[in-house]
């Protein structure tokens, strides 16, 4: 196996925490048999996250539970920049998947290294964990009781294992304040940019996520792109309706008609529209028109009572009341952050 040394983001030497006086320090704990991807998401999505100035505004460092080498599962060992002692002082600890601690399936115990180094993490520190990293925070006990995500693959498994677990394999990741769990790989970076919008506002947000050149919000209740049964040729979809709805989301739609269109009785065809879509059709549909009054709110100057009617919410009351429970922002507020003026639009094409 080749090696490679984890550095710090910063040039700042030693990890920083809140009582430092440092900007946040984000330390990433790096498992036995950890795929490299994953591992790095969160230095590549946070150390993009930069003030108006371009000032870094977190420090990430990859740890270890012991300080030492460990193997990742594609071959190259890491020699880590930190051993648990970064945990101590860490403002946000990340606990990225692991491949090699088959045990944790079966709700065994962490390795005695890891669970002291869990044990070591700083009281008030916000816990995180990409796909199966959240087996560790399990095993610690650290889930029990609380709402949790991990794969799709692995959830039933991970009931078995950990029935105290409320685990939710139908989202992209879970919030619950100090305690944050997403699903497999790309979602992972859906949380890192959840994390940097709650501290910083989604300015920062998207300009982490232009310099990542990935999408600047994925909803976390978004469904996983769980592995679906393709129907036969023979079998009907709802496919065609699914587009002809697409093209009236201005006009009122009721369930009866979208069963008509797809010549489905309503109940075959609410059962259909799940099975390939993962939501239901009314779910489905307020999530399009959601999507629809995001963009002509960024890209045009529509009054917001237009845009409410042209996305097919109706009223401007309507549209404020969705995007605060899904988005916890007003359109208004959405527009002034997300609105592209002809002058920002020449800013970013000069960068």
């Amino acid at each position: 196996m080749s090696e490679v040394r984890a550095e710090p983001t910063s040039a700042a030497g030693a990890p920083r925490g809140s009582g430092g006086g440092g900007r946040h320090l984000v330390a990433v704990l790096a498992l036995p048999g950890f795929p490299p991807f994953e591992l790095g998401i969160p230095s590549r999505v946070f150390g993009s996250a930069v003030d108006e100035s371009g000032e870094a505004l977190y420090e990430v460092v990859v740890c270890t539970a012991d300080g030492g080498p460990v193997p990742s599962d594609s071959g190259f060992v890491l020699q880590p920049a930190a051993g648990p002692e970064a945990l101590a002082v860490a403002d946000t600890v990340i606990v990225p998947p692991t491949h090699a601690m088959p045990e944790l399936a079966l709700g065994g115990p962490l390795p005695p290294a890891v669970a002291a180094a869990i044990a070591g993490i700083r009281p008030g520190a916000r816990l995180v964990s990409i796909c199966s990293g959240s087996y560790v925070l399990a095993a610690a006990g650290l889930l029990d009781g609380r709402p949790a995500t991990t794969h799709w693959n692995l959830a039933l498994e991970f009931r078995r294992a950990y029935p105290r677990v409320s685990i939710d394999e139908n989202v992209l990741f879970v919030d619950d304040g100090d305690v944050l769990t997403s699903a497999g790989v790309s979602a992972g970076v859906d949380l890192c940019l959840h994390l940097i919008r709650r501290d910083h506002g989604v300015a920062v947000t998207n300009r982490a996520a232009r310099m990542c050149v990935v999408p600047p919000w994925r909803d976390g209740g978004q469904a996983q792109y769980i592995d679906r049964p393709v129907p036969e040729p023979t079998v009907a979809t709802t496919t065609a309706t699914r587009a002809w709805a697409l093209e009236r989301l201005a006009e009122p739609i009721a369930l009866a008609e979208l069963a008509a269109h797809a010549r489905m009785s309503l109940r075959t065809f609410t059962r259909r529209f799940r099975d390939e879509v993962g939501m239901t059709p009314v779910q489905w549909l307020t999530a399009q028109r959601m999507e629809l009054a995001r963009d002509l709110l960024e890209s045009s100057d529509l009054p917001v009572d237009l845009v409410a009617h042209q996305s097919g919410f109706g009223s401007a009351n309507s549209l404020r009341q969705h995007m605060r429970s899904t988005l916890g922002i007003s359109p208004i507020a959405y527009r002034r952050t997300f609105h592209a003026t002809p002058e920002a639009i020449d800013v970013a094409a000069a960068r």
